[in-house]
């Protein structure tokens, strides 16, 4: 058993700008940070556009991106968030420059700025085309410099420890579920330990990994989301994925895709069609500079129509200069399968990128379960609703952490010991965190792996993973209808059957552990989507084409 005050899962850059955080006001409490492969090995790292933030007030206003994010989100914005987080955003863009990350300027010293989908206005910071990068690199750098902040890494998370643990009846009605700590797989000696901590942080990233092809790294899995949802903590909004319009295609890949920063299109980039038609001024307005899910669904629908596995994006007209200064890495990797960007067009399709719904929180990062927080791409706080306006993602990582950070500092400032003194009620969620039972650390059991071995067959978690990527790519994809979410479903409901059997019989494996997580992630998925009755943002359903006049969130 391990004993940690604070315990963040993740370390992308809602994890790492908490423990910064964390570690500066509280010097003498040990922070410890857990990751499933390497520390800067996160969603954070492939971040190619970079953050939206209002921070030239002469030619741009919290109002406008407050307006682009409600647009965006049609309808399914919590309206006070997206206030919050773009008028908090400026001063947490600032914290990460002091803290060493480097944004592109002009000659004048001014922020160049740039403008994507959905955007009235050019407010995106970046590094190139790798600013994910560039933040990951800085934060990293910070936090190893912190002597109370320790890095484990290939460790893999296996279940929140909650009263259940302990013998207590824990079910969705249950007001006072309480994270304890963690159950981890140990990938060193392949042994199940558990840490314990005061606090625990989820920010665990995406979940691209459920389907064939995405611009998610292979670590996200949405583990963060199916633990909570088995700890019977909230979830919501899960049907909402979004599909970046231009993931590089190459034929028969799968897995990870090559991802072509929207800010491409933002300068000027033009999709064509086969027939080298311009054609998304038949969706939008708006053009090529249309929010993502109406370009995703735009390509998807030319791919159809003309039978084809992707679209050109033209940047031919591009000056040489804009290659080498504003997109280097896009053009080299082009340039290394054969395409150069200034005299050939790219083949783009779609591809899984973000998901907008998640572990369902409250202003300040509170997760339904107490003493659980979540941030990220994991957690569901409001700002997105039905579709993540572009590079709005980055900037709510760093409001939330921060937000999770002073609520992080009232939990500690209370009277040490148990959670017992907790008894608040935040009307908005309603949730209700309470505990009067004083719970005993050494009476928290150790994980028991009796009558299990180790699987004779790789093969049998090999192929439902291929399974379940196939299904939710062909079913639960961009265009979806009833009869597709209806096959998913049973499809799903034998692949879980078939991995339980395996969970508990087996020997536990990351492997395992990933497709049992991936597994309740695309139930979560298909369940949500088939609860929505209408077409709205991100989720759209040919069996209900308009939108619904009743506007929810899908709580699971």
């Amino acid at each position: 058993m391990q004993q940690t005050d604070i315990l963040i899962i993740g370390s992308g850059i809602a994890g790492l700008t908490y423990a910064v955080k964390m570690a500066g006001q509280f010097p003498n409490k040990k922070i410890t940070i857990l990751t499933k492969a390497d520390t800067n090995e996160t969603n954070t790292k492939y971040a190619q556009g970079g953050i939206a933030v209002v921070n030239d007030l002469k030619h741009d206003s919290f109002e406008k991106h407050i307006k682009d994010t409600l647009i965006a989100g049609d309808g399914l914005c919590n309206k006070k968030i997206v206030e919050m987080v773009v008028k908090e955003g400026p001063a947490r863009v600032a914290e990460l420059i002091n803290w060493g990350a480097h944004f592109d300027k002009a000659n004048d010293g001014d922020f160049l700025r740039g403008k994507e989908g959905g955007h009235s206005e050019s407010r995106i910071l970046h590094h190139k085309d790798i600013t994910g990068w560039e933040v990951e690199r800085s934060l990293v750098a910070v936090a190893k410099k912190m002597k109370n902040i320790t890095f484990i890494q290939h460790c893999f998370v296996v279940d929140i420890i909650t009263q259940h643990h302990l013998g207590y009846l824990v079910n969705k009605s249950t007001p006072d579920i309480i994270c304890l700590g963690v159950y981890v797989l140990n990938h060193t000696n392949n042994k199940i330990e558990k840490i314990l901590a005061s606090i625990t942080l989820f920010a665990t990233g995406g979940n691209g990994q459920v389907y064939r092809t995405t611009t998610n790294p292979a670590v996200a899995t949405g583990d963060g989301v199916a633990m909570v949802y088995r700890a019977k903590g909230r979830v919501e909004n899960m049907e909402f994925i979004q599909f970046h319009p231009t993931a590089l295609y190459i034929a028969g890949a799968r897995g990870q895709a090559f991802l072509l920063t929207e800010a491409l299109r933002g300068d000027g980039g033009i999709l064509r069609n086969m027939h080298d038609e311009a054609f998304m001024e038949k969706y939008d307005e708006r053009k090529d500079l249309a929010p993502r899910d109406i370009v995703a669904r735009a390509i998807d629908h030319e791919m159809k129509i003309n039978g084809t596995e992707h679209v050109w994006l033209d940047c031919r007209h591009f000056p040489e200069k804009k290659f080498t200064e504003h997109f280097p890495n896009i053009y080299q990797k082009c340039l290394s399968i054969g395409i150069d960007m200034s005299k050939q067009m790219i083949p783009v399709s779609p591809a899984a990128h973000y998901s907008c719904g998640g572990i369902k929180t409250d202003e300040w990062g509170r997760s339904s379960i107490a003493h659980l927080y979540a941030c990220g791409e994991c957690s569901s706080t409001g700002l997105h609703g039905a579709n993540r306006l572009a590079s709005n993602s980055l900037l709510e990582a760093m409001v939330f952490a921060h937000r999770c950070f002073l609520d992080s500092t009232k939990l500690l400032s209370r009277k040490e010991g148990t959670v017992k003194n907790i008894n608040e009620e935040n009307k908005e969620t309603g949730f209700i965190w309470r505990q009067n039972k004083t719970i005993n650390n050494k009476d928290i059991p150790d994980w028991n792996a009796k009558g299990t071995s180790h699987p004779k067959e790789m093969i049998l978690i090999t192929q439902s993973l291929k399974e379940l990527q196939l299904l939710m790519s062909d079913y639960v994809g961009i265009v979806r209808n009833n009869i597709r979410l209806h096959r998913a479903m049973r499809r799903l409901d034998l692949l879980w059957e078939e991995t339980e059997n395996l969970y508990h019989s087996s020997t536990l494996s990351p492997q395992l552990l990933e497709l049992r997580n991936m597994i309740t992630v695309g139930y979560l998925i298909v369940k949500g989507a088939g609860f929505r009755k209408e077409s709205r943002g991100l989720h759209y359903n040919t069996d209900y084409p308009e939108k619904s006049k009743l506007v929810q969130n899908i709580v699971l």
